[in-house]
């Protein structure tokens, strides 16, 4: 449960793609340099955004470091939010860039336009908007999204949008149908589809910025050929069983919530989750994240993740689960948490009066 990887979609149906794969041999031949053209049209299909052909690349975290690699420079401003997926904001300073982040740990749990235009300014190149956000599990309403796009806008910036989980969020409002001219915006198939172990995903972008971005591409022979294949497969089953993947994805999400709510001191900033993740607050127990993780992997076998890994400034506050999952592997964190968080709240200092 700490690396918000999807365990619910019919194994089956990637299974075959790739055994039919592998009797055709196609390990043995590069592929298509720009993909396939059956995938590129399936994920079009599936994003809608006209006028634009998705760019393949070896998972989205690659399109991430390419996008970033290709339009900021030293000296740079990006804003960005505290907590994050921090792997951006990594590939930012490589460049020379800084993060700006702006501290959304308290309602509404995320960026606000109003927010971003007051954080504007003459070093900004570039806003990052996640959406729905890791680790928090916050997602935006489409007005939000317009609001912010129309700041890009106004300003010339690049507005980069990671919608990994998109497919877990109601009502999802794409940042491109706003402000197409600057919108990058950032897929993968490893979330939605649980393929996070083949390594697929891209970026659509208008024409100047899919040329600039694509200059930096290091598969120029080519995405992998099977992770290619599970994708097609995937993408174009997915209005068969992806609502089935986000209903136990909530009803496991509403699980934990009941199982949080009878623990001292724990919480949950963000419920219900857009994402398939979310972080519980432990700051009232005296605990610290890095002893939960411990103990609930080493005694329990679950491991949740320390917030550190999400964020600078409240890292120290929560701890990060994920829950697309079978049911029993939820029952065994239900059983866990309660037990581990005794037992972690029992060896707590306890504070001494002056």
């Amino acid at each position: 449960m700490s690396q918000n990887t999807n365990h619910l979609v019919p194994p089956e149906i990637v299974q075959g793609a790739v055994e039919r794969a592998l009797q055709g041999r196609r390990w043995e031949g590069y592929p298509l340099a720009t993909g396939d053209p059956e995938l590129l049209a399936a994920v079009s299909k599936d994003f809608g955004l006209t006028g634009m052909t998705p760019f393949l690349t070896g998972g989205g975290t690659e399109a991430l470091y390419m996008t970033t690699r290709a339009l900021l420079a030293p000296g740079d401003e990006v804003i960005a939010s505290d907590p994050s997926y921090l792997i951006i904001h990594r590939f930012i300073d490589l460049c020379g860039a800084k993060p700006k982040t702006l501290d959304i740990y308290a309602p509404p749990y995320r960026l606000t336009a109003d927010r971003v235009e007051a954080a504007v300014g003459p070093r900004t190149k570039m806003i990052l908007l996640i959406d729905p956000l890791n680790p928090l599990g916050s997602g935006y309403p489409r007005e939000e999204v317009r609001a912010i796009a129309e700041v890009a806008h106004d300003h010339h910036l690049t507005l980069i949008n990671d919608v990994t989980y998109r497919d877990f969020s109601d009502g999802h409002a794409l940042a491109a149908e706003f402000a197409p001219e600057e919108t990058v915006t950032v897929w993968s198939v490893s979330k939605n589809c649980g393929l996070a172990g083949l390594r697929l995903g891209g970026f659509f972008a208008r024409p100047e910025l899919f040329a600039k971005i694509g200059r930096f591409n290091t598969n120029d022979l080519g995405v992998n050929v099977l992770a290619q294949a599970a994708a097609l497969a995937a993408v174009t089953t997915k209005p068969q069983w992806i609502g089935n993947v986000v209903r136990q994805t909530r009803a496991n999400g509403a699980r934990i919530r009941d199982v949080v709510a009878d623990v001292p001191g724990t919480s949950l900033p963000v419920y219900p989750s857009r994402a398939n993740m979310m972080v519980i607050d432990i700051a009232d127990t005296g605990v610290s994240p890095d002893a939960v993780q411990d103990e609930m992997l080493r005694r329990h076998g679950v491991f949740v993740r320390a917030g550190n890994y999400l964020s600078p400034t409240h890292g120290n506050r929560f701890v990060r689960l994920s829950f697309s999952n079978p049911p029993k592997d939820i029952e065994r964190f239900a059983a866990a948490f309660p037990v581990a968080m005794k037992a972690l709240g029992a060896r707590a200092p306890v504070a001494r009066s002056p």
